[in-house]
């Protein structure tokens, strides 16, 4: 199979839809400034999360900003929005390489793409965000230092989602005592990673977020259910399962408690139940809506304007 990131972010769309936590996403309608907004989105892929919030009436006078470290989805994004915009019946004018703007009658979003890595963002930005969203992304880094600066993004609200918190399940079971290794060994790599992050960061973020001086307004869980029915999957996700288990693959190859062939044997029967429409998968997550509150952060970590 042809591993793709780029088809991965397109194929986890429905998944993620329905994944997010309503509760908290109808705080954040509620809790939008009214008039045109600028959001940044920190690890924004390809920009799935604008597309969503644009189908879903969400913002229409905005100025969003995309922020990523691969070039291959900055790229995938550039011809990639357009795309689903003219499909949406929007109109695209684009000002620059990576400057667009998408629009019609009521709505009007210039969206800028930004390849960087999101630290060098941090130290550039001159002009903070009324929102802020990081979405499948704050279970990457390490914390809680990382989630001071990237506060410092936002002069208002930050949107953080679907941050894992510590459960993966696969049915039905192989080997419950192999599925459990296999499993626990996985949520060990992601503590382990050289570049920070964690496998219970979603519940972190109650304690981290209040340190920050931010006011949590709303959060509720986030799960991942991908499920088939009559042997098949909606949309493209099975491709979504099958890039789940090349995670398992790539992060397991070597470990030194785990028989390779042993690990082989598991993933090709897992991905034989993808392609029989059998597998279930669910992976715990939490949703936060946050208010900032600067009279609440320490003065050295406030966001001046240079």
């Amino acid at each position: 199979m042809d591993y793709s990131f780029p088809r991965y972010l397109l194929a986890k769309q429905s998944v993620d839809d329905r994944a997010l936590n309503k509760d908290v996403f109808n705080a954040l309608t509620a809790n939008l400034p009214r008039g045109p907004i600028r959001i940044i989105e920190v690890g924004a892929g390809i920009g799935t999360m604008v597309k969503r919030l644009v189908n879903w009436d969400v913002i229409r006078h905005a100025e969003y900003v995309l922020v990523d470290e691969m070039a291959e989805n900055v790229e995938y994004a550039s011809a990639w929005i357009p795309e689903w915009a003219g499909k949406a019946g929007l109109s695209v004018e684009r000002s620059a390489e990576n400057q667009l703007r998408v629009f019609d009658s009521s709505r009007n979003v210039r969206i800028q793409s930004e390849r960087a890595d999101v630290f060098d963002f941090i130290q550039k930005n001159k002009t903070p965000a009324d929102l802020l969203i990081a979405h499948a992304f704050l279970d990457l880094l390490p914390m809680p230092e990382s989630l001071t600066k990237l506060l410092a993004l936002t002069n208002d609200l930050a949107w953080l989602t679907l941050n894992f918190d510590g459960m993966t399940t696969f049915e039905p079971v192989i080997d419950a005592a192999l599925d459990e290794t296999i499993e626990r060994l996985y949520h060990g790599t992601m503590d382990a990673r050289p570049s920070g992050g964690s496998s219970k960061s979603g519940r972190g973020l109650f304690t981290h977020l209040r340190n920050a001086g931010a006011e949590i307004l709303s959060a509720g869980a986030s799960d991942w259910v991908a499920h088939g029915a009559n042997g098949k999957y909606p949309q493209d996700e099975a491709y979504f399962l099958h890039f789940i288990l090349r995670f398992f693959e790539e992060s397991l190859k070597g470990c030194g408690e785990l028989n390779k062939d042993v690990l082989a044997d598991w993933l090709r029967k897992r991905h034989e139940q993808i392609e029989r429409g059998e597998l279930t998968y669910v992976a715990h997550q939490l949703d936060f809506l946050a208010k900032i509150n600067r009279y609440q952060v320490p003065q050295s970590r406030r966001y001046r304007k240079s």
